[in-house]
């Protein structure tokens, strides 16, 4: 097969899903045509299609880079969800055995008061960078149609966005309404979840608003994550937390991953596991008023399914990362295996070119 007639992998293709090297510029110092590329063949100088090559094996060393760190990050993440969980459950069934003793007297709480809904307020929660496939665009995508169901409703809302790329994002559309911008870090933490918890608290308190909807991505596994939307207040005074149609989404179980040599390569592993709490004692007695403490331990458990939210939604970026980093080593490896194909024939060519130069000047001069 010539040269001329080799083809070319999808650029397009490869481009939408990976972090590759864009052609090398031309020498205006050198005498041989700039690397060009069609849908059909590549037409590159032989020092063009090298220097490609070494442009692409570069890439390819920082994408696998930054997907073992990636996947050493996301672990950490698991972690923090799941050392986590205890507490937030066991909290959960102190609110459950405290509304049992409450179910036959009238109280008033505010975190728990269910009135008629004007004004919504939806905490969007985005990433801080990108290079993760498309987990930020499908957050905000979510959010964009929950702002259009309420406007079908006839409802008023209002915006908190979490995340540099959610604020970006509502600061280029000014007619939506932001309440506030706040950007996250690398590791979310109780007083990060407090600043949010404190600014939907008084607008809820203050009726500025009657209900408030938390928009995250919700970590499933290394390869899926959900964005979903949870009823953040009014909350249930048993503690319960489900989605915007009454389903509950939490679960009892957790995925680990932990890397592991397979085949000399690095490799990630998967393990279930279930976290343990303690059964609530049925005959704990309260020496405090239960609607007291009710009103004490709700704003605390908001700041847990905040901070919760937030740590999921970091997992999910890091695995969207880590997944994106890996098509884009896979493609760069391809990538480098066409064009040394490419180079090694042109070279062929060039070789026999020059052989058959030679054997046709020496049969000219006998």
């Amino acid at each position: 097969m010539s040269s001329s007639n080799l083809t070319m992998p999808s650029l397009s293709k490869l481009s939408s899903r990976s972090f590759i090297a864009p052609f090398q510029l031309p020498n205006p110092n050198s005498s041989t045509p700039p690397c060009r590329s069609s849908t059909t063949q590549i037409q590159c100088s032989l020092r063009d299609l090298r220097d490609r090559i070494d442009s692409v094996k570069n890439t390819q060393k920082i994408t696998e880079a930054m997907k073992l760190v990636a996947a050493a990050k996301v672990r950490r993440a698991q972690e923090a969800v799941v050392n986590a969980r205890p507490f937030s459950e066991t909290l959960v069934e102190v609110l459950y055995n405290i509304n049992e003793q409450l179910l036959t007297d009238d109280i008033d709480i505010p975190l728990t008061k269910v009135r008629p809904v004007k004004k919504v307020a939806l905490v969007v929660v985005t990433g801080d960078r990108g290079l993760c496939g498309g987990f930020n665009n499908a957050i905000i995508k979510k959010a964009d149609l929950r702002i259009k169901e309420l406007k079908a409703l006839g409802l008023d809302y209002t915006v908190i966005s979490v995340g540099k790329k959610g604020n970006s994002y509502f600061l280029r559309r000014p007619f939506i309404p932001v309440d506030r911008f706040l950007e996250g870090s690398n590791l979310p933490t109780a007083k990060e979840a407090q600043t949010i918890a404190d600014d939907v608290f008084s607008l809820f308190v203050s009726e500025e608003v009657d209900k408030v909807e938390l928009l995250y991505t919700k970590f499933v596994s290394l390869v899926k994550s959900d964005p979903v939307i949870h009823t953040l207040l009014p909350l249930s005074p048993k503690g319960e937390i489900c989605d915007i149609n009454g389903v509950c989404v939490d679960a009892a179980e957790d995925e680990f991953f932990r890397l592991t040599t397979k085949e000399g390569k690095l490799t990630v592993e998967r393990d279930l596991v279930r976290t343990k709490t303690t059964d609530f004692s049925p005959i704990l007695q309260f020496e405090q008023d239960p609607v007291q403490i009710l009103d004490a331990l709700l704003p605390l458990y908001l700041n847990s399914q905040i901070l919760r939210s937030l740590q999921e939604s970091l997992a999910s970026e890091l695995a969207a990362r880590m997944s994106a980093m890996s098509s884009a080593s896979d493609n760069a490896s391809e990538l480098r295996k066409n064009l040394s194909r490419v180079y090694n024939r042109k070279r062929q060519a060039k070789i026999t070119g020059e052989i058959l130069e030679i054997v046709a000047g020496a049969n000219a001069l006998s």
